[in-house]
Order: structure tokens, then C-alpha cells, then sequence
């Protein structure tokens, strides 16, 4: 039997997923967000070549859902994709632990083997299991309740990988820095064992979607169904062949792990409700897509250049403390962790009065107010980079080496575009989560998360391709100095935030211009849902 409803509305099952979803989330944010700080420090890359590799990475690591949601959906089980992409995943972070304590015999070039390998576990391991907890919900998608509960959902599962996320900055970022990179690796190595071990405890628990009716337009599917439907005629001894015939519904069902399907009869669903093929889906999400790469490009900067910044700052707290760089990401999940509660119980009331709508504000306008604080977050990091570099300036020509040190600005003076960043978060992102699963048909529902980890995955490889850019650029016009440089005191990267700015301005515009045409496409898509 599926988990019984905890006081929150969520069922045990999914609260169980979200809680292996903040473990994985600290193992992977264990490793990511120091990651910059490992190839500048330890492996010797350049400022450029250390953000241009991590951006590869992570995008790499978000564009391969794609790959795996459609093999998921089509022909896999999520529940076995969990499984086999979570031991994927710990090869991975155990080659890394091992690269970290022989790296002075190793090429430098080997450390992608073990990172990628991370990647292609996590590329089947995310998306399904978003999907997978999701699918604990059991409840009818038509009705308005429903939706309330896939909203919060997914607030909740945010919460609990920036819970995870929040561990995984703070405490594996001091231990690298001051303790052992090796150790900081093992850590999130048995966190995620542990993750996999949770997972498989609460098999017999778990409520499991097989819905066939989506797949009719396909032989694969149609075949499938013939034979789980033969299954289901000889089973059942008591009854006539005609009088199962008559029995079987039309409408799709949910099953506990170990139960039988209820199959829905085929010819009557394949003319009454053809489903859209993958790329018709795509295609109708892939301007909204688009416009949200200037956001994903925006979300790599604490990861990189926010880290490479605070490593230039002061950043001792009394005689003995020094708050690593990478700490400072937890600004953004604290955040997010204090925000999340709030915005039920505080946000869509003010919304709501502001509106005039029992809503407060739909997906897409979510999703828009996201966009608009990640643009001032960094307008705020350009004018703080920019203060950076003056005092800089003025300490080389008054003070000595020993006074130059007094006067560098603080760590702290980061915080707000930080602190922007979580808030732009919880709006923009929960909003991608619910607007992607929710715009595909109930059988691409794991290609619906794979969209929206795709996004993060093409802004990881824009973020690449616009460094790059810059740089060519900066040559050819013959300036010495990259706005890029090692030297931090020569660097300019307050001018590419006012870029990444100008670019996410321009992004967000045309965002709302879309939103105006995609609503009433999402209407007709939400009549021909709930027809079905």
C-alpha cells in the first residue's frame, strides 16, 4: 500500500523522495561549489579556463536529462533509472576521491573522467526522480486541489535540495580549504551511498505511474499494452473474456509498486485522445525555453566569479576564522530556506491584493518576477566589483603591502547580490519546475523535468561561449589585460556583469512579449487536458 498522507498534504512516499533529494544535493553541491576554487588552487587552471571548463561541466550535467527522460518515459521504468543512474553516480564521485589523493601522479586532463561520470549519473538520477516523487502525489490532475498540491510539491522540493545545498556549500567548503580536499570529496561519496540505500528501503512504499494510454500512437506502446491487458484477462478465472473486456477503463490509474495495472481500452483511447509526439511538445515550450538562458547564465556566477571576487576580499572574522569563498553560496539557499514558508502564507496574500486574482500570480508571472531580481542582483555585483577595484586602486598608491591588506573590502559586501539571487530563486525556478511538468502530457512527465534541467545545461554552455567571446573580443582590440585576468586586481569583471545584465534585460523583455502569445496556447492546452 502506497504511504498514508503526512499533516503537511504530502504524501510519506513523496516527503521520503524530497529527503533523498537535499541528501543528493549536498553531495552534489559538496563538490560543485568549491569546484572552481580546486582548478585555480590545486590544479593550476587560469580564472578563464578553471569558469569555461566548470560551465562546460554543469552544462554537460544538464543537458544529458534530456537524453535520459526520453529513454525514461518511452521505454525504461523510473523507478529502475533511479537505480542504475544513483550507481553511475557513485563510481563517479568515488573516481574523483581517488583523483584527489594521487592527482601529483595524475594529468590533469584525467579529472573530467570521474566528473563525467558524475554527469552521466545524474543526467538519468535528477529528472526521474523529481518525476518519480511527483507521481506520489495520487490525486486527479483536473482538479483544483491538485493543482495546489503539485504547487506545493514543488516548493517543498526545492526547500529540501536547498536544505541539502546549504550543508553541501558551508561545511564541505571549510573542510576543503582548510582540512583536505580528499576528505571533502568522501564525504558527499557516502552521503550519496546513503541516499541510495534510503531510496531502496522505501521500495514497498512507493506508488508507480504506468500510464499507457499516452503511448497508443506508437507500436511500442499499443504492443505493451496487448500484452499487459493478456496478462490481465487469464489472471482473472472467475470472469468471461467478453465480460473483462467490458470492464476495462477508460481512464488512467495509478497502482502501488507490487499491484496490477488496469488497462484502458485501446482502440476507444487511441481515437479519442492521439497524444502529441515528443518534439510537437518541445517545439510549443521552446520560445519560453529560450528566454531563459540569460537566467541559467546568470545562475552559474556564484559558482565561478562571485567565489573568484570573495577570494579577493577580506575575510577573516576575529584572529582565527576565515570564511572560505564558496561559503558564501549559502547566503543564497539560506534565503531560499527562509523565503519558502513565507511565500504561502505572506507573498500570494500581498499578491493577491495587488492582482485582484485568488491566484496572485500565475506560473509564467512567477517565473518573470525571478528573471527581473536576477537582473538587479547583478547590476548590485557590478557596483560592488566596481567599489572592489577602486579601493584597490588607492591602496597601491597610499599604502604599503601590510596596509593594502587592512583596507580590502569585505567579504560581506557580497551579500546582497547573493541574497538577490535566492530570492530571484524561489520564483523563477519553482516556477520552471512547475511550468515544465506540467505543460507535457502526463507520460512525458520526466521529459518535462529534462526541459527544465536543460535549461541550465545550454545557459552553462552559453555562459562558456560568452567568456569566450569576450575574450576574442578583448584582443582583437588590442587590450592587455582580460576582463578575465588571474590578476584580480587587473580583472574587470564588473564590465561583464554590466553585460550579462544589458543581455538578461533584453531576454526578459521578450519574455513578457512571449508570455502574452503563450497564454492562450496554454489555455487550449489546459481545455484539451482536461477533456481527457
Amino acid at each position: 500500500m502506497p504511504m498514508e498522507k503526512s499533516s503537511a498534504g504530502l504524501s510519506k512516499s513523496c516527503i521520503l523522495i524530497i529527503v533523498i533529494a537535499s541528501v543528493e544535493r549536498f553531495a552534489y553541491k559538496g563538490v560543485a561549489s568549491n569546484l572552481v576554487t580546486y582548478l585555480t588552487d590545486v590544479v593550476n587552471f587560469s580564472n578563464s579556463s578553471a569558469a569555461k571548463s566548470l560551465s562546460s561541466w554543469v552544462g554537460f550535467t544538464s543537458m544529458l536529462p534530456l537524453i535520459s527522460a526520453i529513454l525514461a518515459d518511452s521505454y525504461w521504468d523510473r523507478y529502475y533509472t533511479i537505480v542504475a543512474s544513483s550507481f553511475i553516480y557513485v563510481v563517479g564521485l568515488v573516481g574523483l576521491t581517488l583523483w584527489a589523493l594521487l592527482f601529483t601522479w595524475m594529468p590533469a586532463s584525467s579529472l573530467f573522467l570521474p566528473l563525467y561520470l558524475i554527469s552521466i549519473g545524474q543526467g538519468g538520477y535528477n529528472p526521474s526522480l523529481q518525476a518519480f516523487g511527483a507521481d506520489q502525489l495520487q490525486m486527479d490532475e483536473n482538479l483544483s486541489c491538485g493543482k495546489d498540491e503539485k504547487t506545493k510539491f514543488f516548493q517543498w522540493w526545492y526547500f529540501g535540495i536547498c536544505s541539502g545545498s546549504l550543508l553541501g556549500n558551508s561545511l564541505m567548503s571549510y573542510i576543503q580549504d582548510n582540512i583536505s580536499w580528499s576528505l571533502g570529496f568522501t564525504i558527499p561519496t557516502i552521503a550519496m551511498v546513503m541516499s541510495i540505500i534510503f531510496f531502496l528501503c522505501g521500495t514497498r512504499f512507493y506508488v508507480r505511474k504506468q500510464i499507457l494510454t499516452d503511448n497508443m500512437n506508437t507500436e511500442g506502446g499499443i504492443i505493451q499494452a496487448i500484452k499487459v491487458a493478456a496478462s490481465k484477462l487469464f489472471s482473472q478465472k472467475n470472469c468471461s473474456l467478453q465480460k473483462d473486456t467490458e470492464k476495462m477503463e477508460l481512464e488512467l490509474e495509478e497502482k502501488p509498486f507490487r499491484d496490477d495495472y488496469e488497462v484502458p481500452d485501446i482502440r476507444e483511447q487511441i481515437s479519442a485522445n492521439p497524444q502529441p509526439g515528443v518534439a510537437s511538445v518541445i517545439l510549443r515550450l521552446l520560445p519560453i525555453w529560450t528566454m531563459l538562458l540569460m537566467f541559467a547564465v546568470i545562475f552559474q556566477q556564484p559558482a565561478t566569479f562571485f567565489t573568484k571576487q570573495g577570494m579577493t576580499m577580506k575575510r577573516n572574522i576575529g584572529k582565527s576564522f576565515e570564511i572560505p569563498p564558496a561559503m558564501l553560496q549559502s547566503t543564497i539557499t539560506i534565503s531560499i530556506i527562509l523565503l519558502m514558508p513565507l511565500y504561502d502564507k505572506l507573498i500570494i496574500p500581498i499578491l493577491r491584493v495587488l492582482t485582484r486574482d485568488d491566484k496572485g500570480i500565475t506560473v509564467l508571472q512567477r517565473i518573470g518576477i525571478g528573471m527581473l531580481l536576477s537582473i538587479v542582483a547583478m547590476v548590485v555585483a557590478a557596483l560592488v566589483e566596481s567599489k572592489r577595484l577602486e579601493i584597490e586602486r588607492k591602496g597601491i598608491e597610499l599604502a604599503t603591502e601590510s596596509q593594502l591588506s587592512e583596507m580590502h573590502l569585505s567579504v560581506f559586501w557580497l551579500l546582497p547580490q547573493y541574497i538577490l539571487l535566492g530570492i530571484s530563486d524561489v520564483f523563477t525556478v519553482v516556477g520552471m519546475q512547475e511550468f515544465f511538468y506540467t505543460e507535457v502530457p502526463a507520460s512525458m512527465r520526466t521529459i518535462g523535468i529534462a526541459l527544465y534541467l536543460s535549461v541550465f545545461g545550454v545557459g552553462s554552455f552559453l555562459g562558456a561561449i560568452l567568456i569566450t567571446i569576450v575574450e576574442f573580443v578583448i584582443k582583437l582590440k588590442g587590450h592587455k589585460c582580460s576582463w578575465f585576468s588571474d590578476n584580480m586586481k587587473e580583472a574587470r569583471l564588473d564590465n561583464y556583469y554590466w553585460f550579462l545584465a544589458v543581455l538578461s534585460s533584453i531576454s526578459f523583455l521578450m519574455f513578457v512579449l512571449l508570455c502574452k502569445y503563450y497564454n492562450g496556447a496554454s489555455a487550449s492546452a489546459s481545455v484539451g487536458n482536461n477533456s481527457k
